[in-house]
């Protein structure tokens, strides 16, 4: 770890010419005394760096100073660049590490390209945190003890022992064969089998994990993209699903169907609103869904539907209603 930040710390002065002890103390995410004692492991090693007083100034290296990297190209370096998604990093507990991979990157440019390729990463985004509506799309914190225990488990193929919240339900331990780890929509799974069985697991939601020494029951190789199609399937057509049917502002379809299983039926009525037959993970995702969009939506059936939402509306026009 302390060979990476050293490495990291020399790439830093390198691509901006002087820092202060602070501003590299926030780039590494360490103390200002954790990078005077790095600074000075540098000087030992015979690394010219240098520190100026004064207040501009800093920790620079001494012109020409090189570091022996393999050179990339400016395409190569862009599509790096663009491609290094922080959500999904910080989802697997890597953010550190696509920063200081990022820094290799750009040090790695020919000089005359640095610039250039910095400048046109800006004019590209990839996965924002806020969609156009202003909505947050934050990844699920996971404690970095907890990740890294269950990333080291799946890449030196051994078994892991979790401690799983599921929804509704205690904390209890669980010994599982994990398969690998994906991210989607900024949120971390682990995708594994127990006693034979498939099983996926939100990162979000282990509380504690121990690999252990025994290896795990997988196949050597794994399509993760298709596995985890399957149990996307699977997920879609099973379980307690509801079905709704429901009548929408077509202006609102979008929003209410958009994290929808399925939509079974549409037909367009005499006065342009939308008649839908509209399958839902379960009950509570079902009333989530049509309570978004308000009143821009009536549902028909089923009556317990229509009854939950009635209840939850009336309950928010007491809280709600002007004093006597």
């Amino acid at each position: 770890m302390r060979a990476d930040r050293l490495v990291s710390l020399v790439l830093l002065l390198r691509r901006h010419g002087r820092l202060s002890a602070a501003a590299l103390a926030r780039e590494l995410e360490v103390s200002t005394r954790t990078v005077l004692r790095d600074i000075e492991a540098l000087s030992a090693a015979g690394v010219p760096v240098y520190s100026e007083r004064g207040r501009h100034g800093g920790f620079a290296l001494l012109p020409g100073f090189q570091t022996e990297l393999t050179g990339l190209n400016h395409d190569e370096a862009l599509a790096l660049l663009v491609a290094g998604s922080r959500r999904g990093a910080q989802a697997f507990g890597l953010g550190s590490a696509l920063a200081s991979a990022m820094r290799k990157v750009v040090d790695a440019l020919p000089e005359a390209d640095r610039a250039t390729a910095a400048e046109a990463a800006r004019r590209l985004l990839v996965d924002p945190e806020t969609d156009l509506l202003a909505r947050r799309l934050t990844a699920e914190e996971v404690p970095e003890a907890v990740v890294a225990e269950v990333r080291g488990a799946v890449f030196a193929g051994r078994r892991l022992r979790i401690r799983y919240a599921a929804p509704d339900r205690s904390p209890r331990w669980r010994t599982v064969d994990p398969i690998g780890l994906v991210t989607a929509g900024g949120q971390g799974y682990l995708l594994a089998t127990r006693s034979g069985e498939d099983r996926t697991y939100r990162l979000s939601r282990i509380l504690a994990a121990e690999a252990l020494a025994e290896p795990a029951q997988r196949p050597d190789r794994v399509d993760l993209d298709r596995v985890w199609r399957q149990r996307g399937t699977r997920f879609r057509t099973g379980g307690a699903q509801v079905t709704v049917r429901v009548r929408v502002d077509p202006r609102r379809r979008a929003e209410l169907t958009a994290t929808a299983l399925a939509v079974r039926a549409e037909e367009t009525e005499a006065d342009g609103r939308l008649r839908l037959e509209v399958a839902f993970q379960d009950a509570r995702h079902a009333e989530w869904a049509v309570w978004q969009v308000a009143a821009d939506a009536e549902v028909l059936a089923p009556p317990w539907l229509r009854t939950a939402l009635h209840t939850r509306a009336a309950a928010i026009a007491a809280r709600h209603a002007p004093p006597p």
